[in-house]
């Protein structure tokens, strides 16, 4: 899947010398907490999100650094924070380095750039002119979807979904699916036996409940601690 599939076309911009009041407006009557900013001729050439307007001299919330951090930052950054926490146009406190993707970066790549770089939003461009948002709302959607279809039009005998929660349980080096005892009645997983850790309990109950077609799981495992010689129920 590729971000041309999920992601949000007509995306709301902000010029780079619309007023921060301005932007913030269209934040909140548009609901959302990132605008990407552009030039005269429409082209990216930032983002202002949420973050960069929670310093600001108005509310009081301007960062107090140590004297010493003061002098050792130079004047020169000194002068750059008084500019984000008092600047009034949106081309003074954006943040300049954005993150894009293109309309062909694969699902998994969206996904890997969020997680290592922390972001929430990603302008996806081409020619330099933002043409959608991947958004983490977008991939909960895909995901809804995704499993949407999974649970649609799917049959299954009691004995054919057991035999597929074995094989999903043996592809798992950690499940030590011998013992557990596996039974499926009006499409319910009955999960009993032991276990020796909850972590693998855990997961059992995850991979029998991931299998198309199963209504539910019952689990019946028995926690079994081999350190201390005790089995815990449920």
């Amino acid at each position: 899947m590729l971000a041309s599939e999920i992601m949000t076309r007509g995306v709301v911009t902000v010029p780079s010398r619309a007023s921060i009041l301005e932007a913030m407006r269209l934040m909140l009557g548009q609901r959302i907490s990132g605008l990407p900013v552009t030039d005269v001729f429409g082209r990216l050439v930032g983002i202002l999100t949420e973050r960069d307007l929670l310093r600001r001299a108005e509310t009081g919330t301007e960062k107090n650094r140590p004297k010493w951090l003061r002098l050792l930052r130079g004047p020169k950054l000194q002068a750059q924070d008084y500019v984000h926490t008092h600047g009034r146009i949106v081309d003074e406190v954006m943040t300049r380095t954005v993150l894009t993707v293109t309309e062909t970066t694969p699902l998994d790549e969206l996904v890997e750039i969020m997680e290592t770089r922390h972001v929430k939003r990603l302008p996806v461009i081409t020619d330099d002119r933002v043409v959608g948002m991947v958004s983490q709302a977008d991939l909960l959607r895909v995901l809804v979807q995704i499993m949407e279809q999974e649970s649609q039009g799917i049959t299954a005998t009691d004995s054919e979904l057991r035999e597929r929660v074995v094989v999903e349980l043996r592809k798992q080096s950690w499940a030590g699916v011998d013992r557990v005892s596996i039974v499926v009645v009006d499409g319910i997983v009955y999960l009993e036996g032991f276990t020796s850790d909850q972590a693998f309990r855990a997961a059992l109950r995850v991979a029998a409940e991931n299998v198309p077609g199963v209504k539910s799981v019952c689990d019946h495992l028995e926690y079994f601690s081999a350190n201390l010689g005790l089995v815990y129920g449920a």
